[in-house]
């Protein structure tokens, strides 16, 4: 066992900052938060994409610190989830501020407990070191399972999630929460409700295959809610509290470079098919949008959505193999890049919440297939 975990989850060196009390997290009691007179409601997803999801965290902190917009309801895919369930056990238990910190304290924690997968991280370490070594490593962990190098189904992101969140608190609260996983089986989105919310939920829509175990829910098998469902939108449609959708977008649509390694690769196509069931998604709340602002039939459970959205900017640093780095360095650049975007959103649309849309979602998610222009 002591072999096992060295090899594929090895320990990081001491940590420079202060460990997490996840007792006395867990111990704060519950309260009801309302919002400040003059604040906006609007509905929040949160789009996944791994470490990524950092730049989530800065716009979800600066979102908390402004205070002029009041959350109506959350949904989330993989890291995005992740981000949802800790923002909601913090307003639940001490509102803004809570949320804040409980964001902050899951980040540092995840950045100490290492990256998600120690075998990958080791390979990464050993192929820059020879390119018969690389070329080794490479074929190695592309042909290995999480069932192959993890039999023991250690997963520290479910260690870490059930040590934060009080999902009986969250269950409890009247706070509108959807969570997306893929089902293995048949391909299709579930969308799980703050009701159905458990730690099980929550690590099944971070389950990328390629690094987890699928999990098990009612004895049936999920994987990552980014493939079919990233974020959840179209729940929106049918909640009472905000018709104003913010979303906050982590995967990048365009890349000028081809990735070239199996890492980069791999995360390339990820990235592809996430946003792929994000358009879908955008299409479909355009067109159920389009039809109730026309006039719906007595009875119509739907009613239009605007749509806003919060994009991470493209950067250098940013690989689509970067998603596995847990360098607090990176994590802390992208959280003041989400603080940095959040302030420039609210700067120049505060004014437009609940007046009119600011992402046009026809332009974003175009209903046709074309050939690009050569």
């Amino acid at each position: 066992m002591s072999m096992f975990r060295k090899l594929f989850f090895p320990q990081r060196r001491a940590a420079r900052r202060p460990a997490v009390d996840a007792t006395a997290l867990i111990a704060s009691p519950s309260i009801r938060y309302e919002p400040p007179a003059g604040s906006k409601k609007i509905n929040l997803a949160l789009q996944g994409g791994g470490s990524h999801g950092a730049f989530t965290w800065g716009v979800l902190d600066y979102l908390l610190e402004d205070g002029r917009l009041a959350i109506a309801g959350l949904s989330g895919a993989s890291a995005g989830a992740v981000n949802a369930v800790m923002l909601a056990d913090g307003m639940v238990r001490g509102g803004p501020e809570e949320a804040r910190c409980r964001l902050a304290q899951f980040w540092r924690a995840t950045s100490l407990a290492g990256e998600f997968s120690g075998l990958k991280r080791s390979a990464r370490i050993l192929s820059r070191t020879a390119t018969p070594v690389r070329a080794w490593m490479d074929a190695f962990s592309r042909n290995l399972s999480p069932y192959d190098f993890n039999p023991l189904n250690i997963n520290p992101l479910k260690q870490l999630v059930e040590s934060y969140v009080d999902f009986d608190a969250v269950r409890a609260a009247e706070l509108p929460l959807f969570i997306s996983a893929t089902n293995v089986q048949t391909g299709r989105a579930r969308i799980f409700s703050a009701d159905e919310l458990t730690a099980d939920v929550v690590i099944a829509s971070a389950a990328l295959p390629s690094v987890f175990r699928a999990v098990e829910i009612e004895g049936v098998p999920y994987w990552d809610g980014g493939y079919t469902s990233n974020p959840p939108i179209l729940p929106f449609l049918q909640t009472r509290e905000s018709n104003d959708v913010l979303l906050v977008q982590i995967k990048p649509v365009n890349r000028p470079d081809t990735p070239t390694s199996s890492q980069d690769i791999a995360a390339r196509i990820t990235e592809i098919g996430f946003n792929a069931a994000l358009y879908a998604e955008l299409r479909a709340v355009a067109l159920l949008s389009e039809t109730a602002e026309a006039g719906p039939a007595d009875g119509s459970p739907y009613r239009p959505i605007r749509m806003h959205r919060i994009a991470l900017p493209l950067d250098q640093r940013l690989t689509p193999g970067s998603a596995l780095d847990t360098d607090y360095r990176l994590l802390e650049a992208l959280q003041q890049a989400g603080r940095k975007a959040a302030q420039e959103f609210l700067d120049a649309h505060f004014a437009d919440i609940g007046e009119r849309a600011t992402l046009d979602v026809s332009a974003a998610a175009p209903a046709s297939i074309h050939a690009e222009a050569v």
